[in-house]
């Protein structure tokens, strides 16, 4: 039997909470109040998939590593699904206009279309929205 989770949490490192949740606030996204204190918080991204946004040196006390710093290198690209390119265009342009920066060109295949934006500490975030009829079945 294959091994699946019932929850995904991903944690990214942040150099100032507080600015953190206005910026994916004026994106859209909510928190659980329940998991957010001067460290950390829970950003939900759908019932069963979350981002813990820690402060940094509450981040290093999960890992003996030396975090990245996200403006000059990448670990890590998170790729949302969109219902639709323009529920991409909104989102990323909500990104933009929260002081968020344009990453990569758009990416248009015709059944699958992408944008990108860098959050304020500079993580990689992809948001798509792919034809699933237009994939052939194989």
């Amino acid at each position: 039997m294959a091994q699946t989770a019932k929850h995904v949490f991903v944690n990214l490192p942040v150099k100032d909470l507080d600015k953190s949740i206005a910026f994916f606030s004026e994106i859209g996204f909510e928190f659980n109040p329940q998991f957010t204190d001067e460290n950390a918080t829970c950003m939900v991204i759908n019932e069963n998939t979350f981002v813990m946004l820690l402060v940094e040196e509450f981040f290093k006390t999960f890992t003996k590593k030396n975090l990245t710093n996200a403006r000059e290198s990448t670990e890590v690209i998170m790729a949302l699904s969109a219902e639709s390119n323009d529920e991409v265009d909104q989102m990323v342009s909500r990104a933009l206009a929260a002081r968020g920066k344009a990453s990569n060109d758009p990416i248009d295949h015709g059944f699958m279309y992408a944008r990108s934006f860098q959050d304020i500490d500079g993580h990689l975030w992809e948001v798509m929205h792919m034809d699933e009829s237009a994939i052939e079945q194989g």
